[in-house]
């Protein structure tokens, strides 16, 4: 495969990764952790173009593109570098012309990743927060939890969120996936891996499975050796220095690969493709600083690590495929860089 690189700007802590289609264009966005970070919207064919979404507070750790939607979508604003997020909140952000409305959604105190899933005509919320309340940035003694509720059709109404899981500490980690042919969501803390399953009627509760039981900070599924189920890729513990592939063996998930080189604080993961090819993309934002992605060679048996950039420090990344070419939209936060990486055969 072929690597090209476009920086896309110089910016400051670049943090969240997302992207949107408006008028069937392809946006990418990048948006900064800090106190007075930014947002911004990169398009064209080689994403010279570009649209200020925000300017002056930042605190962005996700972004959601709203389904059935012209690009419009959901972020988080207020969870500031020190985990300092007692205001954090979720923004409504609506293009408009060559500009955007951004209006507040909802608040939700610590709230660091959140997803929208949508089964059976029904928008599911779904939001993870890393902890409850903090007296100093080492205080962890009030665990976080998992919130839920039903996006209405109208924003402007504001969203009423029940949690149905708590007692997480370090309640960092989000994939989405499917589970047994399910939307699903995979979230991690020290007490593991759960999958929450939406319920196929909006008066039923949310399936909650435990699936596995290790201090877990982030994970991503892709059946990555192609055998038919999904292997699951970690980085332990807490912003941690191990990574590990599991696999389900007699029902059970079971570490069967560890990247045996050193890390430190490895944060970005994405189970993908690259060319067709089934991948893991993962970004470490200490040491190597590496961006890399992991795949499997069928003829050994065994996984190979391809490295894509070094030096830059990746807290997170999003990959879209496209028909001749794929894309990994990284936030090198170690270097403050937002780029794009355009994957060809």
């Amino acid at each position: 495969m072929n690597v090209k690189k476009i920086i896309l700007d110089q910016f400051h802590r670049a943090y969240a990764v997302g992207n949107i289609y408006i008028n069937q264009e392809l946006h990418v966005i990048v948006a900064s952790e800090a106190v007075e970070g930014k947002c911004i919207a990169y398009h064209g064919e080689d994403f010279s173009q570009k649209k200020v979404i925000w300017d002056g507070e930042g605190g962005t750790m996700s972004i959601v593109e709203l389904p059935n939607t012209n690009g419009e979508f959901l972020a988080t604003k207020r969870f500031f570098p020190g985990f300092n997020a007692k205001e954090s909140k979720i923004v409504h952000v609506i293009p408009n012309g060559d500009g955007f409305i951004v209006k507040d959604f909802i608040s939700i105190p610590y709230l660091h990743r959140f997803d929208i899933l949508e089964l059976n005509g029904i928008q599911y919320f779904i939001g993870a927060s890393l902890c409850t309340s903090k007296t100093e940035r080492e205080d962890w003694s009030n665990p976080g939890k998992v919130f839920v509720g039903i996006l209405p059709k109208d924003l402007s109404e504001g969203m009423e969120v029940k949690p149905i899981l708590e007692n997480l500490y370090h309640n960092h980690g989000y994939y989405r996936a499917t589970y047994h042919g399910n939307p699903a969501s995979f979230i991690t803390s020290d007490e593991g891996v759960f999958v929450f399953v939406p319920p196929h009627d909006g008066n039923e509760s949310w399936e909650i499975e435990h699936i596995i039981k290790t201090r877990v900070s982030d994970v991503a599924v892709l059946d990555i050796d192609q055998d038919g189920e999904d292997e699951i890729c970690s980085i332990e513990p807490f912003h941690g220095n191990d990574m590990h592939i599991y696999k389900k063996v007699e029902g059970i998930y079971q570490v069967v690969y560890t990247i045996p080189r050193p890390l430190e604080f490895a944060h970005a993961l994405a189970g993908t493709s690259l060319r067709g090819k089934p991948v893991f993309v993962c970004g470490i934002r200490r040491l190597n600083q590496e961006l890399f992605y992991i795949e499997y060679n069928h003829e050994t048996k065994t996984y190979d690590i391809v490295e894509i950039d070094k030096n830059v420090g990746t807290a997170n990344v999003v990959v879209i495929n496209e028909k001749k070419r794929d894309l990994i939209v990284a936030s090198n936060n170690t270097i403050h860089e937002a780029a794009v990486y355009i994957i060809t055969k």
